[in-house]
């Protein structure tokens, strides 16, 4: 299993409508333990993602369902592997 930080950047026209499905979604992946943190920038201008794959097919297989890539409410995209070393939640 590989963590991965996604960013998105919002079409602002679009995001509105789509936010609660969005957040659903997400609230859906926390629940199963995929998505570790999430949220929006403080500007509002897109939002970060951290998830657990196995790898990055499996990766685009979880966010490509993601309603804002599904109703064009993605301006831009980029993924990332993480690798995170320290912090509470990270495994001993």
């Amino acid at each position: 299993m590989a963590w991965y930080l996604v960013e998105i950047r919002y079409e602002q026209d679009k995001m509105p409508e789509v936010r609660p499905r969005h957040r659903e979604f997400l609230a859906g992946l926390a629940e199963q333990g995929t998505v570790a943190i999430a949220g929006p920038l403080a500007d509002d201008s897109g939002g970060v993602v951290l998830i657990e794959a196995a790898d990055l097919d499996a990766l685009h297989q979880i966010i490509d369902k993601d309603p804002y890539y599904l109703e064009g409410a993605i301006a831009e995209r980029s993924v990332r592997e993480f690798k995170p070393v320290l912090g509470s939640w990270v495994p001993g």
